[in-house]
């Protein structure tokens, strides 16, 4: 065996070591490693309880199947977990501020991998489209809303459009608000151009998880996505960035072209935000303010560094 061929599977490890660091979700061992053997190893009914318990899990308002929608706030909004995360640990913080707000708040696990609890949106992307797809004809059903709008962060912000240009979303989503999404894949400071010289090592990472590989930048899945434009017909997009990117990067590859987007980066919202991607879609409230005047831009009122107290 090669010296190439043998740092293959070390270069996948560390690869992903890096993506589970920096992702939006807790910290879980890289695949490969001997933590990730053991995981893989439990039976696909124990990840399936493990999803029902987050299911059930405090929500704190949210995942309320008896809420109406307002007149004041017409859409249920449905949230997008990213990648390592799930449906709760994603939106402890914007959850509960949108339904203080008055909004019908959903969210839902996608993504999920046999003997891989807790930690989704590993799965292929095309196939979370999928399952998005399920979840919004179910709200849609419980709220008798005719259309939602959906709010995404990283993966969830550029999964979501998978659904809308290929799986006749565009006629059920009034807007997407992705925050931080990995709208052209990432390069991941770099770390990503150093599979080209290791043949094998984004095999290895996408049989582990394919999403990985979905998102890493020009990849098949984003090269599909992207072609022929960003957007679809009569759909409003927001995208909000942040400068300290740390996963998604560069960061100005999470911006959007065409009709009915804007994109926004949080510095010229607050230039002493210093939030990168975590927790731009997990703890800041300007980020929620500014989500919160892209679902009623109508009322919106300026989002700036006073915001935090909003």
């Amino acid at each position: 065996m090669t010296l190439r061929k043998r740092l293959v599977r070390p270069l996948a490890a560390v690869l992903l070591s890096a993506l589970v660091v920096l992702g939006p979700g807790t910290p879980v061992a890289a695949a490969g490693s001997a933590s990730a053997s053991s995981a893989a190893s439990s039976s696909e009914s124990a990840a399936s309880a493990v999803s029902s318990s987050l299911s059930a899990a405090p929500d704190r308002g949210w995942n309320n199947w008896s809420c109406k929608p307002s007149a004041a706030h017409p859409r249920p909004v449905v949230l997008v977990h990213g990648t390592f995360a799930n449906s709760v640990d994603n939106w402890l913080g914007l959850a509960p501020y949108l339904v203080n707000r008055g909004y019908c708040v959903y969210s839902l696990d996608y993504g999920q991998l046999p003997g891989v609890p807790f930690f989704h949106g590993l799965g292929p992307v095309a196939r979370s489209a999928g399952q998005l797809d399920a979840f919004v004809d179910r709200v849609l059903a419980a709220t008798g809303a005719p259309k939602a709008d959906l709010v995404g962060h990283s993966q969830g912000g550029m999964m979501p459009r998978h659904y809308l240009k290929f799986l006749g979303g565009a006629a059920e989503v009034n807007a997407l608000i992705g925050i931080a999404p990995s709208n052209r894949g990432t390069d991941l400071l770099g770390l990503t151009r150093l599979l080209r010289y290791f043949p094998g090592a984004e095999e290895a990472i996408g049989t582990t998880a394919p999403a990985l590989t979905d998102q890493i930048a020009g990849s098949a899945f984003l090269t599909r996505l992207n072609a022929g434009g960003d957007t679809v017909p009569g759909v409003r997009y927001t995208v909000i960035a942040t400068r300290y990117d740390q996963v998604v990067t560069p960061y100005r590859s999470q911006f959007l072209t065409g009709p009915g987007v804007r994109n926004v980066l949080l510095q010229d919202l607050c230039p002493l935000d210093f939030s990168e991607h975590v927790a731009v879609g997990t703890i800041d409230r300007i980020v929620f303010h500014e989500v919160a005047a892209a679902l009623d831009p109508a009322n919106a009122r300026k989002t700036d560094c006073a915001s935090v107290i909003g």
